[in-house]
């Protein structure tokens, strides 16, 4: 690879992706995008160009596609709650900027790989009582957020299928355990009690206990986003998307996990207060997940909860 575009690398998993990238690829030069100048993960480093850049302006893609990129990995959006919030706004931002960034990406560079990272809130509630997979479950999302991903999801599966693009779609778990500040996504809470914690802050939990939510944790999704760009096209099939592996917990889980790594005291900053907009928007998200056909592209399995509790404490320390 030698030019590498990441759009929406101001937050967490662009960030960390852009870090696993530089040492993967020593050779690549990285492009990271955001609406705001994102942050060089390796500040003297000359082979980062960090831009801001406002895609649902089209004349920004033209200027990011200047560089003809080998890859193009779309993480930017408006996240579930605040897409939920304002239709408008999640339209604008998730399909129309995403369109376009692709009907520029296939005039400028045909053939360039895409990894676009969609969600399981496309499934819906006719999903929560079953294992999902990519294949048996007809997706019927009961968020705008879900839609939008799953619109986009068929364009660039239809755009593979023409070979205007080489897409892959990969559906993410809820993210465990994220740095930094919360997001406006409605899994958020799920980081937020045990990283406010940790940094000996209170939080609130706003959902049944007992609810069950799909995690990954950051490094097993960085190693499987760059496995995502590295499969041939081909091994997809006719079918671009695929379900990354993870697992299934529920707060009540976390916590008690929290408590075993961080202490009693640690656990006791986090309060059940409920928020029944939040605690619908899990409850239209399916609990498990069947990942064989992530395994057999050769998709990574996750590490399980104590041990990425374990790694974000780490991080923070080195931070």
């Amino acid at each position: 690879m030698n030019t590498i575009l990441i759009t929406g690398a101001g937050g967490f998993v662009g960030q960390t992706l852009a870090s696993k990238l530089l040492s993967v690829y020593p050779e690549a030069n990285l492009i990271l995008a955001d609406i705001t100048e994102p942050n060089n993960p390796q500040p003297k480093s000359s082979r980062v160009k960090c831009v801001a850049s406002d895609l649902t302006d089209s004349s920004a893609c033209n200027v990011l596609l200047q560089s003809s990129p080998d890859a193009v990995f779309i993480l930017h959006g408006i996240m579930s709650s605040g897409a939920e919030a304002n239709l408008e706004l999640g339209l604008k931002v998730n399909f129309d900027s995403v369109r376009n960034l692709l009907d520029r990406l296939r005039h400028v560079k045909a053939g360039s790989k895409v990894i676009f990272t969609s969600s399981c809130a496309v499934f819906g509630r006719a999903a929560t009582k079953q294992i999902a997979t990519e294949t048996n479950i007809v997706p019927i999302p009961e968020t705008s957020y879900g839609t939008q991903k799953l619109m986009i999801e068929f364009l660039i599966n239809d755009y593979s299928r023409r070979g205007l693009i080489d897409g892959r779609v990969v559906r993410l778990p809820t993210i465990f355990v994220r740095a930094g500040a919360p997001t406006a996504a409605a899994s958020s809470f799920v980081s937020s009690i045990v990283r406010e914690p940790i940094h000996g802050e209170k939080s609130v939990l706003p959902v049944d206990p007992n609810i069950g939510i799909w995690l990954c944790s950051p490094r097993t999704l960085a190693h499987n986003l760059i496995h995502a760009m590295e499969i041939p096209g081909e091994n997809f099939g006719h079918f671009r998307t695929v379900l990354l592996p993870g697992y299934t917990a529920t707060s009540g889980e976390i916590l008690q996990a929290l408590e075993k790594v961080a202490g009693k005291e640690t656990r006791a900053l986090v309060e059940e207060k409920r928020d029944e907009t939040i605690q619908r928007i899990c409850l239209s998200w399916p609990e498990k997940y069947n990942t064989s056909r992530a395994k057999s592209l050769g998709f990574a399995d996750d590490v399980g909860l104590e041990q990425t509790i374990k790694d974000f404490i780490e991080s923070e320390k080195r931070a």
